[in-house]
């Protein structure tokens, strides 16, 4: 390679498979990560693609999915590749996946409870010493669903943002409300941030931005 030449993007496995309630925004945001760079996105709703060695791949992404996604095959592939080191990055409904399979909440550090209305309200940015939150305001206006989980992923992920209940209308968790956090699963990184309802969100730029460093690192790109 020469000196001027740029290294090759990293691979990144975009999967937005549904079975439950599927997402208009998805099309949107499909484009939008394939945009981010710095990474060669391949697309699929196929779940064989999760059976075949993701060892190529430098993260997994779960945009958006809802339901019971994988094989049984599909399961054990992505449970090797991330406890050996694989990245793993989930979006919005991705906490409304695979419900059936006990791994992936712990994977993941919490499964969704339910949403008020899509409505503008306020995120509390805990932790500006990450990729995904070091360009955003400790107090972040957004339009998004503000998600409720059954527990707080608090203790077992470092939470990066969280929502301000008092914001909007209809929050169920209290004070501590976690949105955004990351967290370590075996030798891999896990990466999750519940917004990304509206189509809009995928035209925000810093929401833009959030994905890129959240996935980024996930991937191990970003330190």
């Amino acid at each position: 390679m020469s000196p001027t030449a740029r290294p090759p993007a990293a691979r990144l496995l975009v999967f937005t498979r549904t079975t439950a309630y599927r997402h208009d925004s998805l099309p949107d945001a499909v484009t939008a990560v394939a945009a981010l760079g710095p990474f060669d996105v391949e697309h699929t709703e196929d779940p064989a693609a999760l059976e075949a060695p993701l060892d190529g791949y430098a993260a997994v992404l779960f945009l958006s999915t809802s339901g019971e996604v994988l094989t049984p095959a599909g399961r054990a592939r992505l449970t090797a590749y991330v406890e050996a080191g694989g990245g793993f990055a989930g979006v919005h409904a991705a906490a409304c996946t695979e419900e059936d399979w006990p791994y992936y909440g712990e994977l993941l550090g919490a499964r969704f409870a339910r949403h008020p209305a899509h409505q503008p309200g306020r995120a509390l940015v805990e932790d500006h010493d990450h990729p995904a939150t070091r360009h955003l305001p400790a107090a972040w206006d957004f339009t998004d669903e503000w998600y409720d989980f059954r527990t707080s992923p608090r203790g077992v992920a470092r939470v990066l943002v969280s929502a301000d209940e008092t914001s909007y209308e209809g929050g169920g968790m209290g004070e501590d409300h976690p949105l955004v956090w990351c967290r370590r699963q075996g030798a891999g990184r896990v990466f999750y941030t519940a917004l990304g309802h509206a189509r809009e969100a995928y035209a925000d730029p810093d929401f833009r931005a959030h994905l890129r460093g959240g996935i980024g690192w996930a991937a191990g790109l970003f330190p």
